[in-house]
């Protein structure tokens, strides 16, 4: 079992029923899923970068991305729809953890000028966005092998109703908040 679980049913529970005085603990918010989406523009006119990002997505997620297409077609971009223009994978479970504790013990720090993430970006339901600029900041991936720096987008999806519940949560599970 991931130490971050662990903590999250040992620690985590007790700590938030308390601040929020939930009636059970079945109320007490949970990460349900992690999306990260990986957008590559310049796939309409290199097939390749978009096979290169979905090898990078598969390093860091530890599992296979899913080809995102487009839904409608953009002249100025020379994008006509259903051509694939991204990667995306959904962690839940185990998975889910252990890419969290990754992210929080290892690829946030290493992020130049790192100073916390912003605690602007929830969506007003208890989701929270993080950008990523580039995939370098992961472990897995090879300095040597990496074509182009891309970014990402990192949705927390948690089951609490409120952005105040679903901050505690993450901050409780380590996220790094801007002071």
């Amino acid at each position: 079992m991931n130490d971050l679980k662990r903590r999250y049913q040992e620690e985590i529970v007790p700590s938030l029923v308390e601040k929020f005085k939930y009636d059970s603990i079945m109320e007490v918010p949970k990460v349900e899923k992690i999306v990260i989406n990986m957008g590559v523009g310049d796939a309409v006119q290199n097939s390749k970068a978009l096979d290169s990002a979905v090898e990078e997505l598969a390093l860091i997620s530890g599992q296979q991305p899913m080809v995102t297409k487009a839904k409608k077609s953009i002249a100025g971009f020379r994008l006509r729809e259903g051509m694939p223009i991204g990667a995306k994978v959904t962690l839940r479970g185990e998975r889910m953890y252990e890419f969290l504790q990754k992210l929080v013990d290892v690829s946030l720090p290493r992020v130049r000028d790192f100073r916390g993430i912003s605690n602007k970006a929830f969506d007003g339901r208890g989701n929270y966005t993080l950008g990523v600029k580039e995939q370098l900041i992961f472990p897995e991936i090879n300095y040597d092998q990496v074509s182009k720096v891309r970014g990402m987008d990192i949705v927390i999806v948690t089951t609490s109703n409120t952005d105040e519940e679903a901050r505690e949560l993450l901050t409780q599970l380590g996220m790094p908040f801007h002071k």
